[in-house]
């Protein structure tokens, strides 16, 4: 999930700021939306994998423990990604209803 946040792509491939090309806001809150939903995808298969491994692990048919176990740690750092992402999400949308017109 870390990777594919990393290397989020545009869909033209032109940068919002690179030689006055700007995005509308309706794109721009597409692709976000669209990233988010691929990441949370990711994160769930990330919780399936530790899931399976886990019940191989239970009936004694998983040979390599460490498989296991980096499964559940990258799962673990996905989801405390989230809910950081989740967290910083709240408090813009808080900042934005704080602000004065």
């Amino acid at each position: 999930m870390i990777d594919k946040l990393g290397s989020l792509q545009y869909s033209n491939g032109i940068l919002p700021n690179q030689g006055g090309a700007v995005k509308m806001g309706g794109q721009m809150s597409d692709a976000f939306a669209g990233a988010l939903e691929q990441a949370i995808t990711n994160l769930n298969t990330q919780e399936n994998k530790v899931n399976v491994l886990t019940d191989q692990f239970v009936r004694g048919d998983l040979t390599d423990v460490h498989q296991l176990t980096i499964a559940a740690q990258k799962a673990s750092l996905g989801l405390e990604l989230a809910v950081h992402v989740r967290n910083k999400a709240v408090e813009a949308y808080q900042e934005i209803m704080r602000t004065q017109l």
